[in-house]
């Protein structure tokens, strides 16, 4: 049933009548500055990438559909006649990055522009028509449109872009039921288009010119990266929020933007309010601004929206990444405050594990990241701040306190000084290499501990998770490599590059220099650490995670270099795992973690789109919450706490307040269970 009065329909898709329709009169134009950028982009690419880059017709195909796929990812707009007609940058797009001969390149997108104008404005005046949204019949929308075919014609479009505009309007209605109303509704949907359209209407030439060097660089490898000058300027607060922001780092995914982690010790690390795999829909100012639906806007333009002075209050509306229905959104609130080293810096605690009647105690020591003050260290301050140094005096403390054995928790730690990681390991050897750095001309630097001397040489085990990146997997690798303790926890984030950044006549490019490769000649790059013993998890490697980056580059070898193994724990491996597994299956968290994982995964998979009707969109979504609910309750039912009466509230549930003295969070969970594997494993090797 159409939603609308014919009439009005015809007259708004005669808009659409149009076979090939000319470029923009205003349509954004290329400057020489911009030409210059492109060909110097070319020449980083050809002489600077780590990569061999060959800027032929294969990449010009490559590039081509990337370009249209930064432009129109969801096969929304674009019709199959609109890519036919620019299919010659197929085989020239080298060309116009190698020659700066840009102009096919931008009236593709005065093309795309102008399609996505008047979609917002048919949207606009279907708004205004009226709001008799029918909720009823058999209706889904698919979720993911990435590998559909282009739209042969309007009559295409204008269907899913009706399903698009029911589906709005029904989430609009179940996710903010105080204001299920039509007029409520068509008021919120029409400003939402609105804005989209007056941002759309302000592009410029050089908003056009980063989409065009985005869909080049995204070929080569997900890190490289232009930058515009305005972006330059701000490169450190738009990509971390770390001076006076939230600290989390974000991108874009498909029509969302993504938390994909946080900075250790930053507000929204700090409050729980965040995590990883959260999608934002909205932000607003102070305790009661507007909140402005983010969907599909650009990354740079909800940073600015997220960013502010420190003491100030943001609001996100985000969708938990646990969800599977995007209706079911809640909002956070954080204060903007300034990271400081002291809210990163490396911290100790004892743990008491009873066997047999006897408590055994464990050190561990949550280091955030890999950080110097380099400002002190170059000042020539003999006291300056370190991770290395912090360790090393949490170390010094838990040795007084007795500990059997020490557990270094690196979950979420996503890197930080190289120098740092080779310092770090050289607590716990006595000399020898850490890493191997391979340049784009093959050459390779070895990096590695001179000091004599281990600071602690007990038993050791590393904690890990999925965001454990770069520096960390530096360090686990090489504790791994020698034999020295086990990692235990989750494959890593598998970032194995080095990316420099470097000055253009207009703008700057981060380029991919240099790979990161193990003592063992194995890179990091792509398959991360894995651990001896593997802890489920929540993120997904398609969620988080170099795999899931485009373009990646790929796992190789190097030679190895000589060094000393300190012990055998792959000997243990079957015993110790035996052990965990039993642990595992009596532990209400790692139950409820092993369970709910599986349940996410398999939601997802199952979800490929989401019904139109409103009671079935209703049974679906009680559905998958009730799944979710009853094995949340089931963990709480164990430790003995109160159950929760809507899956919602299990976020809020392990707020610090209202915690019961014997709750044990899953993150508590893991740390608990690594300490006991370190007690194992120690035991074996007195043992044996």
């Amino acid at each position: 049933m159409s939603l609308f009065a014919a009439a009005r329909r015809a007259a708004i898709l005669s808009l659409w009548l149009v076979v090939c329709a000319p470029a923009l009169a205003d349509a954004p134009a290329p400057t020489d500055e911009q030409r210059q950028a492109a060909t110097e982009v070319a020449e980083s690419l050809r002489y600077g990438h780590y990569a061999d880059i060959n800027l032929d017709d294969e990449w010009s195909s490559r590039a081509f559909q990337r370009y249209l796929d930064v432009l129109d990812p969801q096969r929304a707009y674009l019709l199959s006649r609109d890519v036919k007609d620019f299919h010659d940058l197929a085989s020239s797009f080298d060309e116009a990055l190698d020659e700066g001969k840009l102009e096919r390149v931008y009236e593709l997108y005065a093309r795309y522009q102008e399609r996505l104008e008047a979609r917002l404005k048919w949207m606009i005046e279907r708004l205004d028509d009226g709001s008799d949204f029918n909720y009823q019949g058999n209706e889904r929308l698919a979720l993911d449109r990435e590998d559909e075919s282009w739209a042969q014609g309007q009559d295409a479009l204008d269907r899913l872009w009706e399903k698009r505009l029911k589906n709005a309007a029904l989430t609009q209605s179940l996710s903010a039921p105080e204001e299920d109303n039509a007029e409520d509704i068509v008021k919120t949907l029409r400003d939402r288009y609105e804005n989209q359209l007056s941002r759309v209407e302000q592009t410029n030439a050089e908003d056009v010119l980063v989409m065009f060097l985005s869909a080049v660089t995204g070929t080569v490898d997900p890190h490289t990266e232009y930058l515009s000058p305005s972006q330059s300027e701000s490169f450190d607060i738009q990509m971390k929020l770390s001076l006076e922001g939230i600290g989390a780092l974000l991108q874009s995914e498909g029509e969302y933007v993504k938390v994909s982690s946080l900075v250790p010790g930053g507000p929204a690390d700090k409050g729980d309010a965040l995590e990883p795999a959260d999608r934002i829909v909205a932000v607003g100012q102070g305790e009661d601004g507007e909140m402005v639906n983010v969907v599909g806007m650009r990354l740079d333009e909800v940073v600015d929206l997220i960013r502010g002075p420190k003491g100030s209050t943001v609001r996100l509306d985000v969708i938990p990444a646990k969800a599977v229905d995007v209706t079911r959104t809640h909002t956070v609130r954080i204060t903007r405050d300034t990271v400081k080293l002291e809210d990163q810096a490396a911290q100790s605690e004892v743990v008491t594990v009873t066997r047999d009647g006897k408590d055994h105690k464990v050190g561990v020591i949550d280091v955030p990241t890999f950080y110097v003050d380099f400002d002190a260290w170059q000042a020539g301050d003999s006291d300056y701040r370190s991770s290395t140094r912090d360790v090393a005096k949490e170390i010094d403390k838990l040795k007084q306190e007795n500990v059997e054995g020490i557990v270094l928790d690196l979950r979420n730690n996503g890197g930080g000084a190289l120098q740092e990681a080779n310092s770090l390991i050289g607590l716990f050897i006595d000399r020898g290499p850490t890493v191997q750095v391979r340049d784009a001309r093959g050459r390779i630097n070895l990096y590695g501990d001179s000091d004599r001397g281990a600071h602690y040489d007990g038993p050791l085990t590393v904690l890990v998770n999925r965001l454990s990146a770069s520096a960390s997997e530096i360090f686990a690798g090489a504790i791994q490599d020698y034999g020295r303790g086990l990692v235990v926890g989750n494959q890593t984030f598998g970032k194995g590059t080095v990316q420099t950044l470097n000055d253009l006549s207009h703008g700057q490019i981060k380029l991919t220099r240099a790979k990161f490769y193990r003592i063992t000649g194995e890179s990091t790059q792509l398959r991360g650490v894995e651990p001896d013993i593997t802890f489920p998890s929540l993120i997904g490697m398609d969620e988080i995670g170099e795999s899931a980056l485009d373009n990646a580059l790929p796992w190789d070898k190097v030679r190895p270099v000589q060094y000393r193994r300190y012990g055998e724990p792959q000997r243990y491996l079957d015993t110790l795992q035996a052990e965990h597994d039993e642990r595992a299956k009596q532990d209400p968290n790692f139950v409820y973690l092993e369970r709910e994982a599986t349940l996410v995964k398999q939601l997802k998979e199952q979800r490929t789109s989401i019904s139109l009707n409103r009671e079935q969109r209703q049974r679906e979504m009680e559905a998958q919450e009730a799944e979710q609910l009853s094995l949340e309750n089931q963990r709480r039912k164990a430790l003995g706490l109160d159950q929760l009466e809507e899956w919602t509230d299990a976020r809020e549930s392990d707020d610090p307040e209202d915690k019961e003295e014997d709750d044990k969070p899953v993150d508590r969970a893991q740390v608990i269970e690594a300490a006991k594997i370190l007690l194992d494993y120690a035991h074996l090797k007195e043992t044996r």
